[in-house]
């Protein structure tokens, strides 16, 4: 990934400790770019920013219809969360209806990232099972496609009816072939694209209700049940909940792992991909937060931005050491 520029700093007084570099692109929805920082051809991992793109089969080969889900479902589907109990009840409440248990997963045992949940399961001497895991939406979504393609068990393998569905979607809406693909952290494929591909796909979904088909139909529904369910995407706390909240449904954000974040902006019919190079959560979330407030569609002000760009670093006894801020020059 040659030439990213700097997006977030860290300040410690007059000290600039830290510098967090990357690459965004901004698409609108021909596929082309808007604007962009860095080297819009990097190649990336998208990892659990791409969700929506795998539920895409889910909904345009009647399988959800099928199964009469709903959109928190379909939100669940786009997920990565907190494994609190408004996730694991739905999960487990899906894994029933379409007729699975939890031992038909294969995204593996997590330890939920809710604090409430961990303690509960430490208290009761119980061990974190799939369903705790913050894929385990994707992987419901999965297993019913599964069962309505009638394919065997193992969904996770590249060359199972179910992840070939994927990697078709995939480069679709990127509008581009996939160089490759890497086993991600819940086993299943996660595809490499550029980060201008990435983008484009963000804003085929921005722009989906002008376009026809059922995929584009697909899209539209996936993106409405996010922006509908914040809370089951992410979870209390977490930064795509708490700025989709912010921006009072006039975006969809998701987050993934290594630094990733892409936005969906249909009243600009836009997409925005975004990725520090350096790994660093803290990073991609105030750089998401800065482009946003860039286009008008957050608060500078608003306390969830706050939290993630001008947001004061504390030390252990409360006092203000440093602030994470964007960096000078980026947007």
């Amino acid at each position: 990934m040659a030439n990213p520029v700097p997006m977030a700093e860290i300040w410690r007084g007059d000290f600039l400790e830290s510098v967090h570099h990357g690459h965004a692109v901004i698409c609108d929805d021909s596929g082309q770019i808007v604007e962009a920082w860095g080297d819009p051809q990097a190649v990336v991992l998208p990892r659990s920013s791409s969700k929506m793109i795998q539920a895409l089969p889910l909904v345009e080969s009647g399988a959800a219809d099928a199964y009469r889900l709903w959109d928190e479902h379909l939100a669940l589907a786009c997920a990565s969360h907190n494994g609190a109990a408004i996730h694991t009840e739905r999960v487990q409440g899906w894994l029933d209806h379409i007729g699975r248990t939890e031992d038909d997963f294969r995204c593996g045992a997590q330890e939920p990232r809710d604090i409430e949940m961990r303690n509960a399961l430490i208290c009761s001497g119980k061990e974190p099972c799939q369903i705790h895991n913050n894929c385990s939406g994707k992987h419901a979504g999965f297993l019913t496609l599964n069962r309505h393609l009638g394919a065997g068990s193992e969904y996770v393998e590249i060359s199972h009816p179910v992840q070939q569905a994927c990697l078709e979607a995939f480069e679709d809406v990127c509008g581009e072939e996939s160089p490759g693909h890497v086993v991600d952290g819940c086993s299943a494929p996660n595809f490499a694209v550029s980060l201008q591909g990435m983008a484009r796909a963000m804003a085929y979904f921005a722009a989906a209700e002008e376009r026809p088909g059922v995929r584009a139909e697909a899209a539209v529904r996936l993106r409405r049940a996010m922006v509908a369910y914040p809370e089951l995407v992410a979870g209390e706390g977490r930064a795509c909940t708490e700025l989709m909240r912010a921006a009072q449904g006039r975006v969809a954000l998701k987050t993934g792992a290594e630094a990733f974040f892409i936005a969906i902006i249909p009243e600009r019919k836009l997409g925005v991909a975004l990725k520090i190079t350096d790994g660093s959560t803290r990073g991609a979330e105030c750089a998401i937060a800065a482009i946003l407030v860039k286009l008008g569609l957050l608060d500078a002000n608003h306390p969830a931005t706050l939290k993630r760009m001008n947001a004061p670093i504390r030390n252990w006894r409360g006092i203000e050491t440093g602030v994470i801020r964007r960096a000078a020059g980026f947007c």
